[in-house]
């Protein structure tokens, strides 16, 4: 069966790997910044902790959208 134009054609591992790093990137370093300054300015592990987590999990929520934009090729 001939690819129509319709048809997104496969994206390459090295694509993959690349998108994917990206989209860890994205995720991750939000996260972590929030922890890390939080510990340092305010002095407190476990609020760091906390608003960390939550940085990471309303990143999470949009790395879904950033992923549909960056993982289809056209």
């Amino acid at each position: 069966m001939p690819l129509t134009d319709n048809e997104p054609s496969k994206l390459s591992i090295r694509d993959i790997v690349l998108k994917g790093t990206i989209i860890a990137l994205i995720v991750t370093i939000p996260s972590l910044s929030t922890f890390v300054l939080v510990w340092i300015v305010l002095d407190d592990l476990l609020l760091g902790v906390i608003l960390g987590a939550f940085v990471h999990f309303i990143t999470m929520g949009f790395s879904l959208k950033i992923s549909k934009k960056l993982l289809v090729k056209k």
